[in-house]
């Protein structure tokens, strides 16, 4: 079936962890001002207890303790702002995160010269004077770029592990690997490749996620252990920002499902399609991104088994 969600593994059975979940991104007002904070993001995460996959985010691989247990024995959150000396996507934004508490979202792609460094967006035209795409500019120029106007630079995805895990080594990450279409699937296996490479080195637990079901296959393929995520947007969504109807149609449904077996599928705002009511009741973990003050959060934490949320402190819940 094209549609498999994750039914190998058996979802939704005890908490991986409950730790909020920081996502250090900058924040653009209607009137152009900008400015660095942390999205107190949540994963009320949890899933089933006995699979490798399960164990290694939980923490539990190589002998490690969980790094959270099914009880209120966990943090409380604590909203936390960053000032604009720490940009989003800087190494003290990351330290900041960690030594708060705060597990992290981030994203991860290459320079021109298959550096690995970690950077949202496919362009460097918000975060810095600079213009064009990542994958276009050469390590030794990009690391040069300042962060939104600050003395930062964006980093290396090495460097960022060794500073979180100095920080923090129990801080939980979900690294979500950036792709576009025209990318082809020898480039995706090595960015893969070189993610799970440096995320072995980590050692505290994490999983990978992707937009693309080419990712999440290879990843599958690379590191079947690995908890992995099929990340999708509406029909609606994909089509304002100019897919064509047969693609949007595929991603928005997770059609391509099949590739990677993805353990959860992580979906915007709308309403689920029935694709992805069908992933839910098939097994897979459903993530909710982003949750926002003027939406029915209770109503999305009650129907999610994990929200990642900006702008409102959610009352810690256990599932």
């Amino acid at each position: 079936m094209l549609i498999s969600g994750s039914c190998h593994i058996t979802l939704r059975k005890c908490i991986l962890f409950a730790k909020p979940v920081a996502i250090c991104r900058c924040t653009r007002y209607n009137d152009g001002r900008s400015v660095s904070d942390y999205e107190n993001s949540a994963l009320h995460c949890l899933t089933s207890g006995g699979s490798d996959a399960v164990r290694r985010l939980a923490g539990q691989a190589a002998g490690r303790p969980a790094c959270a247990v099914s009880g209120p024995q966990l943090r409380t959150p604590r909203v936390l702002r960053q000032g604009r000396t720490r940009p989003e996507n800087s190494l003290p934004a990351f330290a900041a995160a960690a030594k708060n508490g705060y597990g992290i979202e981030l994203d991860v792609q290459f320079t021109a010269d298959r550096r690995l460094v970690v950077f949202h967006d496919d362009t460097l035209d918000r975060m810095t004077p600079a213009k064009g795409f990542v994958h276009d500019m050469p390590w030794a120029e990009f690391s040069a770029q300042p962060l939104a106007g600050s003395d930062e630079h964006p980093p290396l995805f090495a460097d960022m592990l060794r500073t979180v895990a100095e920080a923090n080594p129990d801080t939980p990450l979900i690294v979500e690997i950036k792709s576009r279409s025209e990318y082809k699937h020898t480039y995706l296996e090595e960015l893969c490749r070189a993610t799970i490479a440096e995320l072995k080195t980590y050692p505290g637990p994490y999983c990978i996620e992707s937009f693309d079901p080419r990712v999440v296959g290879i990843v599958r393929r690379q590191a079947p252990g690995l908890l992995r995520g099929q990340l999708a947007d509406s029909y609606r969504s994909y089509r304002k920002t100019g897919a064509h109807p047969v693609p949007a149609f595929v991603f928005s449904h997770c059609l391509g499902n099949f590739l990677g077996r993805p353990d959860f599928i992580a979906w915007c705002p709308e309403k689920r399609n029935w694709a992805v009511r069908l992933c839910a009741r098939l097994g897979a973990m459903m993530v909710m991104w982003t949750a926002l003050p003027e939406h029915d959060t209770r109503k999305l934490e009650a129907e999610n088994d994990a929200v990642i949320f900006q702008w409102y402190a959610p009352k810690q819940q256990y599932k």
